[in-house]
């Protein structure tokens, strides 16, 4: 079925404008978007908000993404980050650009146990032409403190 919904390379705000409201559609969106990105999907998620410059991704917690100190991977946490950052850019580019990662920093605060919730605001680019448009993904735990910063730099071309 997911390789159905996939065969005719729909956009990002495609996908998530037909599966945003059909029960267990965010999950359903997260794991297509872990075809196209295949290490993308190694993490748990469900895309609770997605719209042009902002998203809010939960990962769940679960035996795969932890370490060998019962907290969450730090390379999960990173994983996490940057499919924040990249939906939020991506999905307000659809259609009238492109973009790719160039670089991506994280900030560890404090372990990380349970669902981790990311949520990223991110200015984009009005004017045609490349940019680099630095983007900022916060992770909080379920009592809300911060756990870490995700600072991705996004390479994006918009127009023609």
């Amino acid at each position: 079925m997911l390789d159905r919904l996939l065969a005719n390379r729909p956009s990002i705000s495609q996908l998530w404008n037909v599966l945003r409201n059909v029960p267990g559609g965010t999950r359903v969106f997260f794991r297509l978007v872990g075809r196209l990105a295949p290490y993308t999907g190694t993490i748990d998620c469900d895309v609770k908000r997605l719209d042009a410059g902002h998203s809010e991704v939960v990962m769940f917690d679960s035996r795969r993404v932890r370490n060998h100190l019962g907290s969450v991977h730090a390379i999960a946490l990173m994983n996490l980050g940057e499919v924040s950052t990249g939906l939020a850019m991506l999905y307000a580019i659809d259609g009238v650009g492109r973009g790719i990662i160039t670089r991506l920093s994280m900030e560890y605060l404090k372990k990380a146990r349970g669902p981790i919730t990311a949520t990223c605001d991110a200015l984009i680019p009005t004017n045609n032409g490349r940019h680099d448009v630095n983007v900022e993904a916060i992770l909080r735990d379920a009592s809300g403190e911060i756990v870490a910063k995700a600072t991705a730099v996004w390479r994006v071309s918009v127009g023609k």
